[in-house]
This record gives structure tokens, sequence and C-alpha cells, in this order.
């Protein structure tokens, strides 16, 4: 079993692209992984109660660990998350990669 973090920052709003990454966690996990994917930037949107929310609330229960920068979510003003999505700081990356996690950022 590997260790991976993956680390998104685009607005699923914007670009398609974040949702194959998110299929990508859940692939992961399945294969019998422990994925953290950690939304930063823009990414946070997505962590809002929305229709996007609802893959990333699908992923926390299929064993994907879903984090959002909580700097990010104060500069977007956002409060209330998803069920399932955890506000956590950005020194969980350095957590991650100092553990020698394999991680990604897109």
């Amino acid at each position: 079993m590997n260790n991976y973090l993956l680390i998104e920052s685009g607005d699923p709003f914007e670009s398609n692209d974040v949702l194959y990454y998110y299929e990508l966690s859940k692939g992961l996990v399945e294969a019998g992984n422990e994925v953290t994917l950690f939304l930063v930037q823009n990414g946070v949107l997505a962590a809002r109660p929305s229709a996007h929310s609802v893959a990333l609330s699908a992923l926390c229960q299929s064993g994907v660990k879903v984090l959002t920068d909580d700097f990010s979510l104060r500069e977007r003003g956002i409060s209330k998350l998803a069920e399932g999505i955890v506000a956590a700081p950005i020194d969980v990356i350095v957590d991650h990669l100092a553990a020698g996690h394999k991680t990604l950022w897109h």
C-alpha cells in the first residue's frame, strides 16, 4: 500500500480536468492505497455545499480523505463545508512530504 497526497488548486466550475483528479483519487483508493485530496486556492470552491460537492462527499465515503486549506477558505469567505470535508492548515502538505508520501499537484 502506498500513501498519496493529491493537491487540487483548480476550480471545478471552470475546468473538467478537476473531475479527472477526483476520479484518480478514487481509483487509487480502490487499488488499496491511502489517499488524501487537499484542496487549495480555487479548489476550495467545490467544498461548499453545491453540485460539485456531491462528488467530493462521495470521495469521502469511498475512503479518500478530503481536506481544504483553511486560509484559502477564509480568503473566499467560505465557512460551511459539504459533508465529510475537513478544513486543515497548509502544514498538512509539509507533513505528508516529510513522511515520503507520493505527491501530485494539479
